[in-house]
């Protein structure tokens, strides 16, 4: 098999995501700038951005959380149970289960005008929907990123509601139903996830954006620097002290 041939898997998703990632730039780039625009208004009023997703989508909150050119205002809402590595069929069916949405979110504490990212493919499972219910209750901005094919396909879980529902923005991943991408050959079968990939390319543009944003109003840009770079102990560590009360994963 030659590295062009039509049949080499690699080359097929390469391009297929390629494309995807070409979709979301142009149609969500209104949605983009919007998102941007509402996370630079929130941190220059002093406010937090939370990331939480369940299953593979918790890598997303982590994602953004104290890394090289991220912000450091960006705090992730984590648990263990629902984040694959303790039990991934448990964590599955624990995020199809009510009720735990408000004590996570108490444990961090956010305060009304804060914005809340949530990732979820589908946007039908218990957790995302109910932390979105939740943050609205407490006067969050609530910021969905879904598949919008696939969750129009999905239908409501218990809270008889879908994410998009209740967010107050929504940015389309441009994923498909199951996630996966690539059919391998007679089986039926797919494989080639696209939503970490476009998940993290759709995070990384609202945040850089919002950064813009925030260095052409002249507020204070609180970006993380690489630990290997110049300079970078000390300006991280003002920055870990200034956010730590409010991000308990710092």
């Amino acid at each position: 098999m030659t590295e062009g041939s039509p049949t080499s898997g690699a080359l097929r998703y390469m391009t297929a995501v390629r494309e995807k990632l070409d979709q979301i730039v142009h149609s969500q780039l209104d949605a983009v700038l919007q998102a941007g625009d509402i996370v630079a208004q929130a941190l220059a009023r002093g406010g937090m951005v939370y990331l939480f997703g369940t299953g593979h989508s918790h890598l997303l909150a982590e994602e953004g959380h104290y890394r090289a050119g991220g912000l450091a205002a960006v705090c992730p809402i984590l648990a263990s149970a629902v984040m694959l590595h303790e039990g991934a069929v448990f964590s599955t069916a624990l995020e199809r289960t009510s009720g735990l949405a408000e004590p996570l979110l108490d444990r961090y504490q956010p305060a009304s005008g804060d914005v809340l990212f949530i990732f979820s493919n589908s946007g039908v499972n218990a957790l995302p929907v109910e932390m979105a219910q939740a943050a609205k209750r407490r006067g969050l901005t609530v910021i969905a990123v879904i598949a919008r094919e696939y969750a129009a396909a999905a239908p409501p879980g218990p809270a008889g509601v879908k994410l998009a529902d209740l967010a107050d923005l929504v940015l389309d991943n441009q994923g498909v139903p199951g996630d996966a991408l690539i059919p391998v050959g007679e089986s039926g079968l797919k494989t080639g996830p696209l939503s970490t990939i476009s998940g993290a390319f759709l995070l990384n543009a609202i945040l850089t954006e919002a950064a813009c944003r925030l260095e052409a109003s002249g507020a204070p840009l609180p970006v993380f620097i690489s630990a290997n770079m110049p300079g970078a102990g000390a300006h991280n560590d003002q920055l870990v002290a200034r956010y730590r009360a409010r991000n308990p994963h710092l």
